[in-house]
């Protein structure tokens, strides 16, 4: 029987599903989000989003303080997980919505661009093991609403010198899954 203080000692996380995959990103199982991010983890789906506007500058969100991994980090936009059945456009949809109140008239089309492993451990906190898809898209819009409990600050950087002169944005600690997109991203 759990107690009231039981309840509000367990995170949001623990409420949520995400999609257990194998490295080749083929779905095997439905886990609970908490599970898949402490202790070793468990490999699975997600995304992260990289937003543009049509003079190469990228649009980083700053974490809130209060994420459970990586807050106050700075993000390549939004990165999440898709549930069963959804798919990665749909999720970045749902996310730059629901994160920094872009909608879909903002944009036409969210590219997948790339797909990669990675695990992270972070702090005494937890783990990212996971799949992670790359989905790209330009703003024609760039008028936003963030909401603070999702995001703490938004920046409009030059895309082409962060890539090239990572060192130069040290003080900002990106996180390590935009890292990754970023390096790998060639175009």
């Amino acid at each position: 029987m759990s107690t009231e203080s039981d309840d509000a000692d367990v995170h949001p996380n623990a409420g949520q599903d995400v999609v257990a995959v194998d490295a080749d990103d083929t779905e095997l199982e439905s886990v609970n989000r908490l599970d898949a991010h402490t202790g070793d983890g468990i490999r699975h789906r997600a995304f992260t989003s990289l937003v543009f506007d049509g003079e190469g500058n990228i649009l980083l969100a700053q974490r809130a303080p209060d994420k459970r991994l990586w807050g106050t980090y700075w993000d390549g936009t939004v990165a999440s997980h898709p549930v069963e059945g959804q798919s990665q456009e749909a999720a970045t949809r749902q996310r730059l919505e629901e994160e920094l109140g872009v909608t879909p008239d903002q944009y036409d089309d969210v590219e997948l661009t790339d797909r990669f492993e990675y695990k992270r451990y972070f702090e005494n906190a937890g783990v990212e093991h996971e799949v992670c898809a790359v989905l790209q898209l330009t703003l024609d819009d760039r008028s936003l609403d963030p909401d603070e409990s999702e995001v703490a600050g938004v920046m409009w950087v030059p895309y082409d010198r962060l890539r090239e002169h990572p060192e130069w944005y040290r003080q900002l600690r990106l996180c390590p899954w935009f890292e990754i997109a970023m390096r790998r991203d060639r175009d």
